[in-house]
């Protein structure tokens, strides 16, 4: 494939996977389960509405949500599974009028989700990976997960994503190696002996603004309120990275490994904040 056609492809993947709640049925409002240590007033059970979700699927305090305390709404992404379940899979079938099936339809929006997120990596492994190889591997896994979203509701629930995951998960590893080895320019990594909590390395409120985090694994790491002020993490693996809190101003993620925008949206930057082309700036920052 051509670096034109390998542009094209990647912004294509990645325009189907931004979320457009305006073709939702507030999915995220219903399906999920949310919990007051998570950036929410509250608990929520899941399958119950959010208090301020609207009969036409909007939300009554949508322009002041942190200010409501509802900070995890501003934090969460489907990677647009909420509209490809409500247009697609369902086809703009309304869960309040159709009851019998509305449980159904939030078990398909968590199986969607997945799909969807595992797509977003895989998506992210195409663009940064320059072995042609393991490119074309990384293609056919797309399109079989593509394959997967565009299941009925009945097969989707069917569905057993453990293998599916197991086979994602190593062409993301394979892709992590490389990138940060490339970054690194063949030095080794330094943090392979740093404290975890339950396997994860722990941050937590450290000062990371003098440590040289390019090239380093820190899939998983929580991260939370850690201080990341102008730090350049080229090449750096935050797969699944807490980032809740963390102080990324100024901090150069531009080529970071496997950002999203959920983990961008829940931690704090500014205006020089480097992202990766795929990520926007979040609204509130600049609040």
């Amino acid at each position: 494939m051509t670096y034109e056609n390998t542009i094209k492809y990647d912004k294509e993947l990645h325009k189907n996977l931004k979320i457009h709640c305006e073709k939702c049925l507030g999915f995220c409002c219903v399906a999920l389960y949310f919990s007051a240590s998570e950036g929410f007033p509250t608990d929520k059970d899941a399958g119950k509405p959010c208090i301020n979700l609207q009969p036409d699927f909007k939300c009554a305090v949508h322009k002041n949500l942190r200010q409501k305390g509802l900070k995890g709404c501003t934090a969460y992404d489907c990677f647009g599974a909420g509209q490809k379940v409500a247009q697609v899979t369902y086809g703009g079938q309304d869960w309040i009028k159709n009851t019998e099936t509305s449980k159904q339809m939030f078990d398909v929006f968590l199986i969607m989700r997945q799909l969807h997120e595992m797509l977003w990596y895989l998506a992210e492994a195409f663009r940064m990976q320059y072995d042609e190889t393991i490119q074309e591997k990384i293609r056919d896994m797309i399109d079989e997960t593509v394959r997967l979203t565009n299941l009925d509701a009945d097969s989707l629930i069917k569905l057993d994503l453990v293998v599916h995951r197991h086979n994602v998960n190593k062409l993301l590893l394979k892709t992590s190696e490389l990138a940060r080895g490339k970054a690194r320019g063949g030095k080794k990594a330094t943090l392979k002996h740093r404290k975890t909590i339950a396997g994860r390395l722990n941050f937590i409120g450290a000062d990371l603004r003098k440590v040289n985090l390019i090239g380093e694994d820190l899939s998983g790491a929580l991260l939370i309120a850690a201080n990341l002020r102008d730090v350049d993490l080229s090449g750096t693996d935050l797969i699944g990275a807490d980032l809740r809190d963390a102080d990324i101003s100024g901090a150069n993620l531009t080529n970071s490994i496997f950002i999203t925008q959920v983990q961008i949206n829940a931690a704090k930057g500014n205006s020089n904040t480097r992202l990766p082309i795929s990520l926007v700036r979040p609204a509130h920052w600049d609040k």
